[in-house]
């Protein structure tokens, strides 16, 4: 085993842990918590050491870093997330890779990606960027739409050629009323998911919660999470 293999599977034993002990916490079993593996910074080699650990998850965020890398471990069985603010000129690249977007946060963008998986004849699943430091109306800092922005969102995706509406994504809120209080962010997700779900019963995949607040997302209810720096390691500085 190479030292970077030795190292991935001790990280991943780790956060393996950390997760069960959450599920078993608060009754859930680990077989509900999706693990999803941020790759971004990471070359394709260390996806392909993921793979042979036993990772099938795995994300990115920029759509630069994430088609190179997609195409060299495209013979790998692998279900790739896109996780970053979508910028329309991305959505035909980004579409021949991924297989859910959680990133939806406007009307514009399900436009361009339903057009984007038809011409591809994919189907593509999405989420909804939900943002808890957003007013009406608004977007979030670090993306995202409002809270009461998100019916509308999911009827657009629902009645899109080529989109598939999975369910919901936030990241803990940097500001606002759930600023450093990522339990309450997570439940207030939950709640959110919970009335989609009444409309688009399919709709059951939460995914929140990182490398820091993982436990907090999985004691909510989170479907997946999102994990990076606690498998990878400090991610190296972009030039």
């Amino acid at each position: 085993m190479t030292d970077r293999k030795a190292e991935l599977a001790a990280n991943l034993a780790q956060v393996e842990e950390r997760i069960a002990s959450s599920c078993a916490a608060v009754g859930r079993k680990r077989e509900e918590v999706t693990l999803i593996v941020v790759t971004k910074t990471y070359p394709a080699s260390d996806v392909r050491i993921l793979h042979e650990l036993g990772v099938r998850h795995v994300a990115e965020n920029r759509d630069q870093d994430a088609a190179p890398k997609a195409t060299a471990c495209a013979d790998l069985s692998l279900t790739w997330h896109f996780v970053g603010q979508l910028q329309t000129n991305k959505v035909r690249s980004v579409t021949s890779y991924a297989d859910i977007v959680q990133s939806l946060d406007r009307a514009k963008l399900v436009t361009a990606l339903s057009a984007a998986a038809v011409r591809g004849e994919r189907e593509l699943g999405c989420l909804i960027q939900v943002a808890l430091d957003a007013e009406s109306g608004e977007r979030g800092e670090r993306g995202g739409v409002a809270p009461d922005g998100v019916e509308e969102l999911a009827g657009a995706i629902g009645a899109a050629p080529g989109l598939r509406l999975d369910g919901l994504m936030t990241v803990a809120p940097l500001a606002g009323e759930y600023a450093g209080r990522q339990r309450a962010a997570f439940d207030r997700l939950m709640e959110i998911s919970s009335r989609l779900r009444a409309g688009h019963p399919a709709a059951n995949m939460v995914s929140a919660g990182m490398s820091g607040d993982l436990e907090d997302a999985v004691a909510a209810g989170a479907t997946h999470v999102r994990v990076g720096t606690a498998v990878l390691g400090v991610r190296p500085r972009l030039g």
